[in-house]
């Protein structure tokens, strides 16, 4: 569905409420879609949040690969005494 911006103001509740029920809503000005209404959807709640960070942690974990130490990453920088070569 379309409509212009204009006749949108005297009809803004119906038009959330197609657009919540699924339909698209676009708005326009001087003939061009302009805006788009549609639902926002809902926040996860607590679990399902934990389920997700655990699902991208298990996915990062599977993808990590061993390397070398960063403790250790820069020691060709010094010499024996710990001072700068």
């Amino acid at each position: 569905m379309q409509i212009s911006v204009t006749d949108a103001k005297g009809q803004l509740t119906e038009l959330v409420r197609r657009a919540e029920a699924g339909e698209e809503v676009i708005l326009t000005r001087h003939g061009h879609a302009a805006v788009r209404l549609v639902p926002i959807k809902a926040a996860p709640d607590k679990k399902g949040r934990r389920a997700l960070l655990e699902t991208a942690r298990a996915k990062g974990a599977a993808k990590a690969k061993e390397g070398p130490s960063a403790a250790r990453s820069q020691d060709f920088l010094y010499g024996n005494d710990g001072l700068p070569e």
